[in-house]
């Protein structure tokens, strides 16, 4: 029987399914609370330099098509085993499995603030972990039908409320603020930092783009749609946050969506903020889960994760990555439950171990573009190598400008450097004495696209080339 394939729809509805996370809208209630309705000056700057991000992921999907383990085939086949180890466990395992415990951390502080059950706070995010893992236990097609309905009904929620405040239609007060609350132009462009986080996640259509139609249309078309609706949507909610809620309140709220909801509709407002908040951890962590299983089921097919996570079950789901991935993500939330600090933290470093996966995107790209110039790509990035210069800049911007506050900057690089350095340690023995293969030495693409068949990892385990 022939798999049912992924429309432009569903496309867009996993780009926006990560990208709109409850992280997100804390983020948002924190940079429109700093600077004012300027902020969405920050958000198009940071939508600019993510659609820059999406260019080069589409490139190498279209030099390298129908890869399960996205970004780190494109590295290994750019740079070698060394550098593909270190971003894709730091910046997307570890960074994506983190940032989805944060998640379900806020979802469960909305769920005990609004409802007065006997049930403890981290129990909401049992629940939601198992139903999510379940059902991604039964393949795309569930996935995808679970990403299309949760994704209109978080963008749907989400735009009705902004415009409800927007036109001053709420029952609440109406507050009488400045719009802009930024100094300088240099003001807007270093909060750019914090608008980062409100766009990253896109990508993680990638993995998924073999049960795609038309893939090479509608996987770089679906990314940026998605892009920039969340941009539209988003900066109707700032608009609206302007008219009913003080700036300075959202700004310290650890819950900024329940705060605009409940200043905008009263009680039914925090329900409905509530709603989007349990809509927003679904479709994150159905994203999330998806996502990293089939990144480790490519890692493994590598030999670069152990042979478990390559694994099927009789629905060809790799079932040990997304039982892997989900309990993680509720260790995670375990661990920042019901901590604002330790939320907005988490958030920040997670922002800049996906950044640093971004600049590897773009140097991929620029040295695949250099060694593989005729190569057939049926999607090219425009502009020669100026979007991917462009990416990398920004990107390093927004590093060295990863907060406001000195201390927690250095905190936030200091933390990503001691868990790259272990990272790297680990990497250099695995692919020495595990791999078997030069540490530093780039792969051909055509090796790295023999490895997606399960022959190529048997051959080399008979030989004695891979244990």
């Amino acid at each position: 029987m022939e798999e049912k394939k992924l429309g432009l729809r569903s496309v867009v509805s996993v780009s926006v399914g990560l990208v709109i996370a409850t992280s997100c809208l804390v983020s948002l209630g924190q940079g429109a609370g700093t600077i004012g309705v300027v902020f969405i000056g920050a958000m198009i700057i940071a939508c600019l330099l993510n659609m820059t991000t999406v260019a080069s992921l589409s490139e190498l999907n279209a030099l390298m098509p129908n890869t399960t383990g996205g970004l780190a085939q494109y590295t290994l086949a750019s740079m070698g085993p060394f550098p593909t180890i270190i971003s894709m466990v730091g910046g997307y395992l570890i960074c994506n499995i983190l940032s989805s415990g944060v998640e379900a951390s806020i979802f469960s502080y909305a769920m005990a603030q609004t409802f007065d059950l006997p049930i403890p706070s981290i129990g909401y995010t049992l629940i939601m972990t198992v139903i999510v893992m379940i059902a991604n236990l039964y393949g795309v097609d569930m996935f995808a039908k679970i990403q299309d309905l949760v994704a209109f009904l978080l963008v749907g929620s989400m735009l009705v409320m902004g415009i409800i405040g927007t036109f001053k239609l709420g029952t609440g007060t109406v507050v009488n603020q400045p719009m802009n609350m930024a100094g300088s132009f240099s003001d807007v462009v270093s909060m750019t930092a914090v608008a980062f986080w409100l766009f990253i996640g896109a990508e993680y259509v990638i993995p998924i783009s073999k049960d795609v139609k038309n893939a090479k249309r509608n996987v770089p078309l679906g990314m940026m749609i998605g892009l920039a609706l969340i941009c539209l949507v988003q900066s109707i909610m700032v608009l609206g946050f302007h008219n009913y809620t003080p700036w300075e309140e959202l700004a310290n709220s650890p819950a900024p969506h329940l705060l605009y909801g409940m200043n905008l509709l009263g009680k039914p407002g925090k329900l409905w903020m509530t709603l989007v908040a349990a809509l927003a951890v679904i479709s994150t962590q159905n994203s999330t889960v998806n996502g990293l299983s089939s990144i480790c089921q490519g890692m493994a097919k590598m030999n670069m994760l152990p042979q478990a996570f390559a694994k099927t079950n009789k629905r060809n789901v790799p079932y040990f990555g997304v039982i892997f991935v989900s309990v993680f993500i509720f260790v995670f939330a375990v661990l920042s439950n019901n901590s604002s600090d330790a939320i907005s933290f988490l958030i920040l470093v997670g922002s800049v171990f996906w950044m640093i996966s971004y600049i590897l995107a773009h140097i991929d790209v620029l040295i695949l573009r250099k060694r593989l110039p005729k190569a057939p790509r049926s999607f090219k990035s425009p502009g020669g190598p100026i979007l991917p210069i462009i990416g990398i800049a920004g990107t390093v911007y927004m590093i060295l400008n990863i907060s406001s506050d000195p201390t927690e900057r250095l905190a936030i690089w200091l933390m990503t450097g001691i868990t790259f350095l272990i990272l790297g340690i680990y990497s250099f023995f695995w692919i020495k004495y595990k791999m078997k293969m030069p540490v530093f030495k780039s792969v051909p693409v055509e090796k790295v696209m023999a490895m997606e068949n399960e022959m190529y990892y048997t051959i080399r385990k008979k030989r004695g080339i891979w244990r």
